[in-house]
């Protein structure tokens, strides 16, 4: 019953994502089949169909009233076009970064303001990473671990989905807006080429060993047949709803598929030495990062334990709450480096947030980080949280009646439920039911995620309209870099420890199930929310095309030479890869300034 209420909940986490619809055109509706001198068009208010007959003219005109025109007007006339015009609206996040660039800044102060939007841009990274690491990972672990999932099956889909959330997550609030989807399209690729050249290469050269050949060729050929499959929606300029299904049911064969593999060639292994299993290849970096992971957390235990008191005593329910909130370890603080700590001061406030809204269920620790004040205190805000946050809080806002307002309905339950928990139970051992509280973390971290993801978006398309750069060539640098930086340096580290094989498996396995996920479920979430069957894609140039094409030619070359280095990754080998991206950023840059076109 337990595993079947867990996957219950997860289902309907998922479907409960934001996307938002704003002025998709020349959509095929279920109901509703315009004439050809017609327009329908999703109003930013209210989400109401409207069909209107247009003229040539006037459809044109439509079309060319975007925000990216308000850098050709004069400075006085900005703020008036910014306030005039729908897709100057902040309807995906909670600022409206066009109303303030134009209309509250003096025209003097705006390379300030560009030079503030990066900072704060850099900063909701940070924060996209310590959400994903601190509080959305450990809940999928806590859930995995409750449905008694494999390692297999648990690394290509919980795991797979806690290291892909921002990429995910971006790519979903981009292709919520057809002013953005250029962002998810740029993204995706560009993240795809920067992890198998650049991060890829680094490992290479960082610890050249031999690869895992067949698992290096299944991801390669998955891989590819995704790539193959957004090229082609790509040049057709439409997706439709069994293509965006097939998005998802090609990653459920790439699950089965790596499933079904490992249990024949361990099978195999088992007839051929007659024992137990020893060294395969897909299980040994498994039970080698197990080992590590275990040396690893029995060292800080037994760090922790030169710390505990003699004698035994039980503490208070305030102090309790007080240093379950308190995101800074003195000890930690002191034999760290500088650097983590500037990094740590900048996320200190957002991550004292994360602590008051969202709980973490360890399944590491014996109490499974069980804290009965701060548990009880998750059940009012993180509630809150979902209601305030899913759809910009539009739902959270609205008034039962016209009287009473959802939000605090939703605060009054969660006061209710959280008394029943804090006098049914101790603060010394967890209730049976605190697996659910995994639950609840990965809802809240998921839309806490989705928040600072519709952010960052709608930072990066207010940076393309100021400096006129295009969507795609901000999605394929800034975005690309920012929500693959901190899997590069993780891959690295894991390389130098001795496991390359686990790092050039996490390349791969990422960035598939970025691209299925991240085009798949943020189409399939837009039809859903829009009521139609067919979404309009307009590919950015020729730039959109380059970027595919450097990603399938940087895939190809590694399905050919690698086999014929007899699946050796070598230091030349990664050289080659790092130059490889370094060509083909310099081909997208000239592309998008125009010293390269057709």
């Amino acid at each position: 019953m337990k595993p079947v209420l867990l996957i219950a909940c997860l289902i309907f986490a998922l479907r409960t994502d934001r996307v938002s619809s704003q002025k998709w055109v020349n959509l095929v509706n279920l109901a509703v089949t315009p004439p050809a001198t017609t327009r329908v068009s999703w109003t930013a208010a209210g989400n109401d169909l409207n069909v209107n007959t247009v003229s040539a003219a006037d459809a044109q005109k439509s079309s060319e009233d975007e925000c990216d025109k308000v850098m050709n007007l004069s400075a006085s006339q900005r703020c008036e076009f910014v306030l005039s015009t729908p897709d100057c609206a902040a309807e995906d996040g909670f600022i409206n970064y066009p109303w303030i660039t134009f209309c509250l800044l003096t025209p003097q102060l705006l390379p300030l303001g560009i030079f503030l939007y990066v900072l704060w841009l850099l900063v909701l990274f940070l924060v996209l990473g310590l959400i994903a690491s601190d509080f959305f990972c450990p809940n999928l672990s806590a859930i995995s671990s409750t449905l008694r999932m494999t390692h297999n099956v648990a690394g290509v889909t919980f795991l797979a989905l806690g290291n892909g959330a921002p990429d995910v997550f971006s790519a979903m609030a981009a292709f919520s807006r057809p002013q953005t989807a250029g962002l998810a399209i740029g993204a995706l690729f560009g993240a795809g080429i920067f992890v198998t050249t650049v991060v890829a290469g680094s490992v290479a050269l960082v610890k050249p060993f031999t690869v895992a050949s067949r698992p290096f060729l299944r991801d390669v050929i998955f891989y590819m047949a995704a790539v193959f499959w957004t090229f082609t929606i790509l040049f057709k300029r439409q997706i439709e709803l069994k293509e965006a299904l097939g998005y998802l049911g090609l990653y459920v064969l790439y699950v089965v598929t790596v499933v079904v593999s490992t249990y024949i060639y361990n099978r195999r292994r088992a007839r051929s030495f007659r024992g137990p299993l020893q060294n395969s290849e897909f299980t040994h970096d498994i039970q080698t990062a197990d080992s590590c992971t275990e040396n690893l957390n029995g060292a800080v235990q037994v760090h922790e334990e030169e710390y505990e008191p003699l004698i035994p005593f039980t503490e208070t329910t305030s102090k309790i709450f007080l240093k379950a909130i308190n995101p800074v370890d003195t000890r930690t603080w002191r034999r760290s480096h500088w650097g983590w700590k500037a990094v740590k001061i900048i996320q200190l406030p957002f991550e004292v947030v994360l602590l008051l809204t969202v709980p973490v269920v360890d399944t590491d620790k014996e109490d499974r980080n069980w804290k009965r004040p701060l548990n009880c205190l998750h059940l009012i805000t993180g509630p809150l949280v979902c209601v305030l946050t899913f759809n910009s809080g539009t739902y959270g806002l609205y008034l039962i009646k016209g009287e009473f307002p959802v939000w605090l309905l939703t605060a009054l339950i969660g006061v209710f439920l959280s008394g029943i928990v804090f006098c049914t139970t101790t603060n010394e051992h967890p209730p049976r039911y605190h697996f659910l509280f995994s639950l609840l973390g990965f809802v809240v971290s998921a839309l806490w995620i989705s928040t600072v993801a519709s952010e960052v978006v709608s930072v990066l398309h207010l940076l393309g309209v100021i400096l006129r750069l295009s969507n795609t060539v901000l999605g394929l640098t800034l975005l690309a870099w920012g929500n693959s930086i901190g899997d590069c340096f993780a891959d690295i580290t894991i390389a130098r420890q001795g496991y390359p094989r686990m790092a050039i498996s996490a390349c791969f396995g990422g960035i598939i199930f970025n691209m299925l996920f991240g085009v798949g479920l943020g189409c399939l979430l837009q039809m859903f929310h829009s009521g139609v069957v067919m979404l309009e894609l307009e590919p950015e140039g020729l730039l959109c095309w380059v970027l595919a094409g450097a990603l399938g030619l940087s895939l190809v070359l590694s399905f050919v030479l690698v086999p014929l280095q007899c699946f050796h990754l070598s230091r030349a080998y990664g050289i080659f890869l790092l130059l490889f991206y370094v060509v083909f950023l310099t081909i997208a840059l000239l592309t998008e300034f125009g010293k390269i076109h057709t």
